[in-house]
């Protein structure tokens, strides 16, 4: 139990629940299976969300039991010995730090409110967000094989009148054509000198890996000492796969393997069954304006030979851009859900690249942007021209265009009900227990109270 005052947040709670006002002693107040629920854990949730602006109804009834419903699913991943990869934790720990320094305005501020320091919170949050890991991992299975088929959807949207169905958002299709700039051979050795360097003294245990990846390494997994987690081959791009998964001795470190993320060295941490854990030190080249400024003017010469009708935008993409990823798609960008497990050629404004996003809302149908400069999904710096294929208005979601949207929401449905009744039968068969002070609720599942 952790002996810590809350003050003023507990003494304003108190009244509601039937407490003396005087100070009070953090304390459990639910019991879910072999997991509490802190007084604490409500009120730092609770400051959290009207920090991001989304207070709660009736927290202190809504809050126990939304953090109670997680602990089903968490009991039920140790359960499943379900795993989650630290440096997905420690990654989602941080940007959730960052995000409340800035809400609060300050990291003393942040301190303050919450009453503890920022490593305290760190560490709490680690919990939090491996626990939230677990649960949704059960989530997924749990659903996994909830479908529903076309016939099955007109049959659900058959009698739903039109202002009663999803509204789709303006959406566009969008091309684009990128052209990477060349990195002259002295950065290629500037980086290679220092990448060599880091493993000498690696090698001959004057360093440490991870602490040079902490001070060094140009990729987010640097907080965590360069620590990936434990992947599977395909969740790593080939080149830095086929070098990782031949390392044997973790105290010795990999050559060099240049990737489409730049150059990285690799250390070995641990193997188990067809997964691996490294740790990695990446370096980016760094870019001359003059090469930016080299890519811009080709890309633009490409754009006018296009408007002046030599070729195409789709031959043009298909010979002549670096984006692998578009190119065998005649430059037609594709939107990945990675949720649903979705790709389509449709983007709301808010889900294209920044970049490109701010120059596609010039464009009209057709219409071939100049070229201009952007960092792409590998954190490169690129340049790039773009074509505004389409533009579909906002409207009512009909069968033709948009089923995909109208499946989304049958088998959402069908996932939720499912859910639904996985969390009412765990309710009957987990132990809970409820502080007396913290039964007057009118909670949303029935059962907590045995």
């Amino acid at each position: 139990m952790i002996k810590k005052f809350w003050g003023a947040a507990l003494l304003a709670l108190s009244p509601m629940l039937g407490f003396a006002q005087t100070n009070i002693v953090d304390e459990i107040i639910w019991v879910v299976g072999n997991e509490p629920i802190l007084l604490s854990d409500v009120e730092e949730t609770r400051i959290s969300s009207e920090a991001y602006g989304q207070p709660v109804d009736n927290p202190y009834c809504t809050i126990p039991e939304q953090i109670a419903v997680n602990k089903l699913f968490v009991h039920q991943a140790e359960l499943d010995s379900v795993t989650v990869s630290e440096s997905d934790v420690i990654r989602a720990v941080d940007n959730r730090i960052n995000e409340s320094i800035q809400a609060f305005g300050s990291r003393e501020a942040l301190e303050q409110m919450y009453g503890r320091s920022v490593s305290q919170m760190r560490e709490n949050l680690k919990k939090q967000y491996r626990e939230q890991m677990m649960a949704d991992e059960v989530r997924q299975k749990l659903t996994t094989d909830v479908k529903a088929t076309p016939a099955e959807v007109r049959e659900y949207f058959k009698n739903v009148p039109n202002d009663s169905l999803p509204f789709i958002p303006t959406q566009v299709e969008v091309q684009i054509i990128t052209s990477v700039p060349e990195v002259p051979r002295a950065e290629v050795e500037r980086i290679e000198n220092k990448l060599r360097e880091y493993a000498r003294r690696v090698n001959s245990g004057e360093a440490d890996f991870s602490t040079l990846a902490k001070f060094y390494s140009e990729d987010g997994s640097a907080r965590n000492g360069g620590e990936l987690g434990y992947m599977g081959r395909n969740q790593l791009v080939p080149e830095f796969a086929n070098v990782a998964f031949t390392l044997n001795d973790p105290k010795k470190v990999s050559k060099i393997v240049r990737s489409e993320y730049g150059y990285h060295i690799i250390q070995l941490i641990d193997k188990k069954g067809d997964k691996i854990n490294v740790r990695h030190i990446l370096l980016k080249p760094h870019i001359d304006d003059s090469e930016i400024e080299k890519g811009i003017a080709r890309l633009d010469s490409i754009a006018n030979d296009i408007r002046a009708n030599k070729f195409t935008f789709d031959a043009a993409a298909l010979a002549l851009s670096d984006d692998k990823d578009t190119r065998n798609n005649h430059g037609l960008m594709a939107n990945v859900d990675q949720q649903n497990g979705t790709v389509s050629s449709r983007f709301e404004m808010q889900d294209l690249p920044a970049d490109v996003a701010k120059v596609v809302d010039t464009l009209s149908v057709g219409q071939i942007s100049r070229a201009f400069r952007m960092t792409n999904d590998k954190g490169q710096e690129v340049c790039a021209v773009v074509m505004l294929k389409n533009r579909i208005e906002g409207h009512p979601a009909n069968m033709t265009e948009d089923f995909q949207t109208l499946r989304d929401v049958v088998v959402n449905k069908r996932k939720e009900e499912k859910i639904e009744q996985w969390i009412k039968d765990k309710i009957k068969t987990t132990y809970v227990r409820i502080s007396p002070d913290w039964r007057n609720c009118k909670f949303h599942y029935e059962g907590w109270v045995k």
